[in-house]
């Protein structure tokens, strides 16, 4: 007896919610690691860079948080981003200590370019879906994810 493909048995409509989105969420990772390869871009690195670009100046720290990644994991992302010289680091206005990470013009510029092929992917996620069941969709995802799941 083989193992189910994903869609069947408890990998299908019997499985449990948790598992499934996490399922999901692999599998979104994967369709976007593979649209980004030949821009050397990985879906952390694309989800530093668009929180990047929706939160200049942003710390380490928050950029951790915002990108649900651990701090060690967001050092070692900003580090390879650095070197490809698509972000820099200033130091704060106010805290010395602290450093902010901007995009760079090479970072916005593949940013672009990563966009619109994420975008395109998340364009068929929800293809056959009405504007309606899309906002039930956002909603719930977003309710699961507020701490009180309220």
């Amino acid at each position: 007896m083989g193992l189910p493909e994903a869609g069947e048995g408890k990998r299908g409509e019997q499985g449990h919610l948790g598992y499934l989105l996490r399922q999901a969420s692999n599998a979104h990772r994967l369709r976007v690691d593979g649209a980004l390869s030949d821009l050397d871009l990985t879906h952390p690195q694309f989800s530093v860079l668009t929180m990047l670009a929706a939160y200049p100046g942003t710390s380490n720290a928050d950029l951790a948080r915002l990108a649900l990644l651990t701090p060690q994991t967001m050092s070692v992302i900003v580090a390879n981003l650095l070197k490809a010289g698509l972000v820099e680091r200033r130091a704060h206005a106010v805290h010395g200590r602290i450093q902010t990470i901007e995009l760079t013009p090479a970072g916005e510029a593949i940013l672009a370019k990563a966009k619109e092929r994420v975008y395109g992917l998340e364009a068929g996620m929800v293809a056959g879906l009405s504007a309606e069941d899309r906002r039930i969709v956002q909603d719930w995802l977003v309710r699961l994810a507020k701490p009180d799941m309220g």
